[in-house]
């Protein structure tokens, strides 16, 4: 296990980055903080897995290491491939409905809110060990108009067509199953299907969190807005212009690298921005 032989390395402080997915049992989450981790409940392998990693790793608290455990949301910024290039290539080839009329509330974080919020929580680590902490930027805003503005920054229409939530979660629950078994020339240069259940309840249920005590641990607060946040995304797309065609993966074909936030220092790069660990 990682923690113990980072322990036997004589590491003492320790930034387990998680995710919210770890407390959503598929319902809106509104205005609350960080819920207990519960891998029975968390929808989906990949929260399942973060709940029972959290777990363990809070357990290691106080046994000879200070364990925090950090849950960025919806992590989003200039060449993210993860997020923001899905979503642009699928509404450029008009495959990304809206679900419920985009009103579902959500919150986001822009990357450098995230960066900075993971190191704070290694430098305030006596205050902050023992806990889980959910980050976001503060600024709910319904999904349908998140992905509008991403759109508008990568120079493609918005999705215009809505589907019923409902809906959504038994058809992308279908095309799970049956999406491995279609010719590939079928798919195109789609290798994931166009949706699935679990990217049906997160685009119609709300999920926003009081941000208060994560500001308090932290003793910080996010320094790019989410306005500011688009206008760099806009810049990122003016100076790296998408191909010209409205199919296929563009995701695929970029790569976005992240350094790994330590006590010494930037390490070599690793994706995704979720399996960083901060650690000193």
């Amino acid at each position: 296990m990682l923690l113990t032989v980072a322990q036997e390395l004589g590491v003492q402080n320790v930034v387990f980055v998680s995710s919210p997915s770890v407390a959503h049992a598929g319902t809106s989450i509104e205005g609350v903080g960080a819920e207990p981790a519960n891998p029975r409940t968390a929808r989906g392998n990949y929260a399942r897995s973060k709940a029972a990693a959290e777990l363990l790793a809070l357990e290691t608290d106080g046994r000879g290491l200070r364990v925090a455990a950090i849950r960025p949301h919806i992590v989003w910024g200039p060449g993210d491939t993860q997020l923001v290039e899905r979503i642009v290539d699928r509404a450029a080839a008009g495959r990304l409905p809206n679900l419920d009329h985009g009103a579902a509330m959500i919150d986001t974080t822009y990357i450098d809110n995230a960066s900075e919020a993971i190191a704070r929580c290694l430098e305030r680590i006596d205050f902050t060990h023992g806990k889980a902490i959910v980050v976001t930027n503060g600024e709910p805003r319904p999904v349908g108009e998140l992905v509008a503005r991403m759109c508008a920054a990568a120079g493609v229409d918005a999705p215009t067509r809505s589907v019923p939530g409902k809906v959504a979660r038994v058809a992308g629950k279908v095309i799970e199953k049956v999406w491995p078994h279609i010719p590939a020339k079928l798919r195109g240069h789609d290798s994931e299907p166009p949706m699935t259940e679990f990217l049906a309840e997160q685009m119609s249920t709300a999920h926003w969190f009081d941000q208060k005590e994560t500001h308090e641990l932290l003793n910080w607060k996010p320094s790019v807005s989410l306005d500011d946040g688009m206008q760099r995304l806009s810049q990122h797309y003016k100076d790296h212009p998408r191909p010209e065609r409205n199919t296929g993966s563009v995701a695929a074909e970029r790569s976005w690298r992240l350094p790994t936030i330590s006590a010494s220092g930037p390490s070599a790069p690793r994706t995704p921005p979720a399996a960083v660990a901060a650690i000193r």
